[in-house]
């Protein structure tokens, strides 16, 4: 006869609470997104009358158009939207060129740097990357005005190479999460290609690059993120429209308020166009992100 546990006909109350709490945090996670396609397609002239409702006020695609420049002016005015227009297309453009060469740059000259730190052995390495390492503690809003300043003298602002130059070539944290990969790179691949006659140069590029593409596909990835959504030095620097980002066009689009509120509705929608690359790119590439990180406890 089969013996019956005591404890089988109880429900498992600590897993439902445990789900209960995720859902919750979930519901609370995403909610800001659902209002920002709930508002994006609202009407601007009725979203204060319906401000308390979880639906769509009016529901047109009228933001979407403006931002695309589908709408002519009378129209945007006609929803209560702002009058200005977003050069869409263009200020993506900018943010795709400012992103990837940045992405590149960082990344590349990172792991050139994280090599001479790990695999390489020259007096001071260790004090001398202590040192680099201080500079995680300097808050980025103190090095902004020298940066400024030289960006300035060399006839750099209003130029791509002007935003992307402070952050092109690495920062403490990229070198530092790919050095703790590379230590603990198997010693018997570099021996091996050391007796067949490779240097530094073709280890680098030969074996350490491709037994490391997790970790650095997943620098890439929070690089091109963080790059995306930069906005201070883009301000700063980048002012004219040729080389305007969108972070700093929807900035501007906000302000561009003729009928004394912003355009909510088309300032949403703009905002999810700005979003929706990284959403996808996170979705479809988040998983590695979060298996790679553990590298970085390697001795």
């Amino acid at each position: 006869m089969a013996v019956t546990s005591p404890r089988s006909g109880r429900l498992p109350w600590g897993r439902i609470a445990g789900w209960a709490v995720l859902v919750v945090v979930m519901i609370v996670t995403l909610f800001p997104f659902y209002w920002m396609l709930r508002t994006s397609f609202s009407s601007t002239r009725s979203l204060a009358a319906g401000a308390t409702d979880l639906l769509p006020v009016d529901f047109t695609l009228g933001a979407y158009r403006r931002v695309l420049g589908l709408s002519s002016t009378a129209e945007a005015v006609a929803e209560g939207g702002s009058s200005g227009t977003v050069s869409f297309w263009l200020f993506l453009r900018n943010s795709i060129v400012v992103a990837t060469v940045t992405t590149a740059g960082q990344v590349f000259f990172s792991a050139m740097a994280a090599y001479a730190f790990a695999r390489m052995r020259w007096p001071g390495r260790d004090a001398v990357f202590m040192l680099f390492l201080t500079a995680l503690m300097v808050p980025p809003i103190f090095t902004t005005l020298p940066n400024f300043i030289l960006i300035k003298d060399l006839g750099l602002l209003n130029t791509y190479l002007g935003i992307v130059l402070p952050h092109l070539l690495m920062t403490p944290f990229a070198v530092f999460f790919l050095r703790q990969f590379f230590l603990g790179v198997n010693a018997s691949l570099e021996e091996a290609a050391r007796i067949d006659g490779a240097g530094h140069v073709r280890i680098f590029f030969r074996i350490v690059l491709p037994v490391s593409k997790a970790p650095i596909a997943t620098l890439a990835i929070l690089t091109y993120i963080t790059s995306w959504n930069d906005y201070f030095w883009p301000l700063l620097v980048g002012k004219d429209e040729s080389v305007r980002v969108l972070t700093v066009a929807l900035g501007i689009f906000r302000s561009q308020t003729p009928q004394g509120s912003p355009d909510w509705a088309g300032l949403m929608a703009a905002t999810l166009f700005a979003a929706l690359p990284m959403i996808i790119l996170f979705t479809m590439l988040g998983r590695r992100v979060i298996d790679s990180i553990g590298y970085t406890g390697v001795k």
